[in-house]
C-alpha cells in the first residue's frame, strides 16, 4: 500500500508531458495552417507539363461587359425614383384638396405678390399692403362671378327659346333631307331619350348627390386657398427660409439660388397667361356681341377661364362659342365665329405669347399637350391647369442646378460619391512622362538641420549652395 502514491504520482507526471507533447504539435500544426510564414504547405507544387493550362478568371463584376454595368446601375436608381414617384402620388391623391387648394394659392400669389411688393415700396406696413392687395383682388374676382351669374340668368330665357327653335330647325332639316328621316323615326328617338332618362333616375338622383359634395370639397378648398393666399403674401419670405431648412446643409445653396428663379418663371408664367386669357375674352367677346350671339359674356368669360389650361382650354372653349351659335343662330353665323375664334388663337399663340411670355417659361409644344393631359388624368381640371406651370418650374429649377453643380466642379468642389461604377470603369493609358534633362547633383546646404529636416530642398539653379 505503499507503493501506491508513487505509482499515482508517475502516471500524473507522464499524463502532463502527454499533454504538452500534444499541445506543442497542434500549436505547430495552427503555425502551418497560417499563410506566409515559410513552410512547405504556403509552396504549391508546380503542374505537370502534361497538364493543360488554364487562365485565371476575372473577377465576376469585371467579367460583365461595361455598359451593362452602367445599364443595371442606372436601372435600379430608376427604380428607387419610380418608387418614391408612387408613393408621392399616391399621398398627394390621398390629400388632393388640400394640395390644390395650395397649388391655387400659389397662383394667386404670383398673381398678387407685386402689387404687394409695389405697395410696400410706397411706403404702406406690410400688413396693410397684403389686406389690401387680398381684399381687392378677392372683391374683383367675386365681382367677376357675380356678372357671369347676373347673364346666365338673364339670358336663360332667351338662349332656351333659340335652343328650342333650332331643334325645331334641325328637325324640319333632318325631314327634308336625302337621307329620307321620316316623323316617325323622330318620334321615336325623342321617346327613346324619354324612356332612357326615367330608367337612369337612380343614377342621375347619385349623381347628383355626388355633384352637392363636389360643390362643398369647392368650398372647402376655396376657403383653404384664400387663408394660405394671405398667409402667403404676408409671410412668404420666411416660409421660403423655413422650408430651406429642411433640406441637407450640402443642398441649401443651390436651393437657395433656385428658388427665387423659380418664383419669378411662376410670377411671368400666371401674369402673361392672365394677359394673354383677357385679351382672348375681350376679342371673341366682341366679335360674339357684333354677331348677336347669346350669352356673349359668359361665354368671354369662360374662353378666359380656358386659356389657363393650354391648347386643350382653348380648343374647348372655341368649340363651345361655335356649337352656341350654330344652335341659337345659322350655319353662317357659326362660321363667322369660328374665323374669329381661329385668327384670335392664331394671333395668341404667335405673337402674343412669345412676346409677353418670353424665354423666362418657354416650354416645347409636345412637353404642354403631355403635361397637360398627364394633368388631366392624375387630378381633373385642376391637373390640366397646375401642369404646365408646374412644368415651366421644373424646368427652370432643373437648368439653374445643373449650371450650379457644374459651376462648383470647375471650382474645384467633391466630387460625385456613393456606390458606383467608377471603380472598375475602364480608364485610359497613361501617357508617358516627358524625358526630364538630368542635372548635376547639388551640394548639399551645410548647416545643424541638413539631416532629417522636413524644410523642402532647395531647387537646383537657384544659385545657393
Amino acid at each position: 500500500m505503499s507503493k501506491l502514491p508513487g505509482w499515482l504520482g508517475r502516471v500524473g507526471a507522464e499524463l502532463t508531458q502527454l499533454g504538452e507533447r500534444l499541445g506543442e504539435r497542434r500549436a505547430e500544426a495552427d503555425a502551418d495552417d497560417v499563410p506566409g510564414n515559410g513552410t512547405v504547405r504556403d509552396s504549391v507544387p508546380a503542374p505537370p507539363d502534361y497538364a493543360p493550362s488554364v487562365a485565371a478568371k476575372p473577377e465576376p463584376a469585371a467579367a460583365i461587359p461595361w455598359g451593362m454595368r452602367v445599364a443595371a446601375e442606372a436601372a435600379w436608381r430608376l427604380l428607387v425614383l419610380a418608387g418614391m414617384l408612387w408613393v408621392l402620388m399616391k399621398i398627394i391623391s390621398a390629400v388632393q384638396l388640400v394640395v390644390m387648394a395650395f397649388v391655387g394659392a400659389l397662383l394667386v400669389t404670383a398673381l398678387l405678390q407685386p402689387t404687394v411688393a409695389r405697395l410696400k415700396k410706397w411706403g404702406l406696413p406690410r400688413g396693410v399692403a397684403t389686406a389690401v392687395t387680398a381684399v381687392s383682388g378677392f372683391v374683383i374676382m367675386g365681382l367677376i362671378g357675380w356678372f357671369v351669374v347676373w347673364q346666365v340668368v338673364d339670358n336663360i330665357d332667351v338662349l332656351s327659346q333659340r335652343v328650342t327653335d333650332g331643334i325645331e330647325e334641325l328637325k324640319r332639316w333632318l325631314l327634308n333631307s336625302p337621307f329620307h328621316v321620316t316623323e316617325q323615326q323622330i318620334s321615336d328617338l325623342a321617346k327613346s331619350l324619354s324612356d332612357a332618362i326615367g330608367t337612369n333616375t337612380e343614377e342621375i338622383t347619385s349623381a347628383g348627390i355626388q355633384g352637392v359634395t363636389v360643390v362643398v370639397e369647392l368650398l372647402t378648398g376655396l376657403l383653404l386657398a384664400v387663408f394660405a393666399t394671405l398667409f402667403l403674401l404676408y409671410d412668404g419670405k420666411r416660409i421660403w427660409q423655413w422650408s430651406l431648412k429642411l433640406a441637407p446643409a450640402a443642398a441649401r445653396p443651390g436651393l437657395a439660388g433656385a428658388g427665387p428663379r423659380a418664383w419669378r418663371t411662376l410670377t411671368a408664367y400666371v401674369r402673361g397667361t392672365l394677359i394673354v386669357a383677357l385679351i382672348d375674352a375681350v376679342f371673341i367677346g366682341l366679335g360674339l356681341y357684333f354677331l348677336d350671339v347669346p350669352l356673349a359674356v359668359p361665354l368671354a368669360v369662360f374662353i378666359f377661364l380656358g386659356a389657363f389650361i393650354p391648347l386643350v382650354g382653348a380648343v374647348i372653349s372655341g368649340a363651345l362659342a361655335v356649337v352656341v351659335s350654330l344652335v341659337t343662330q345659322d350655319v353662317f353665323t357659326a362660321l363667322m365665329v369660328l374665323i374669329v375664334v381661329l385668327a384670335v388663337q392664331q394671333i395668341e399663340g404667335h405673337i402674343l405669347q412669345p412676346f409677353i411670355l418670353g424665354r423666362a417659361v418657354r416650354v416645347h409644344p409636345l412637353a404642354v399637350v403631355l403635361a397637360v393631359a398627364t394633368g388631366g388624368l392624375v387630378a381633373g381640371i385642376g391637373g390640366a391647369v397646375v401642369a404646365v406651370p408646374l412644368v415651366a418650374v421644373t424646368n427652370t429649377v432643373v437648368g439653374f442646378l445643373r449650371a450650379y453643380s457644374l459651376e462648383q466642379a470647375t471650382r474645384g468642389g467633391p466630387g460625385p460619391h456613393g456606390a458606383t461604377a467608377h471603380d472598375i470603369a475602364p480608364t485610359p493609358a497613361p501617357t508617358p512622362a516627358p524625358t526630364a534633362t538630368p542635372t548635376p547633383p547639388q551640394k548639399p546646404t551645410p548647416g545643424p538641420d541638413a539631416a532629417g529636416s522636413d524644410a523642402p530642398p532647395t531647387e537646383p539653379g537657384n544659385g545657393k549652395e
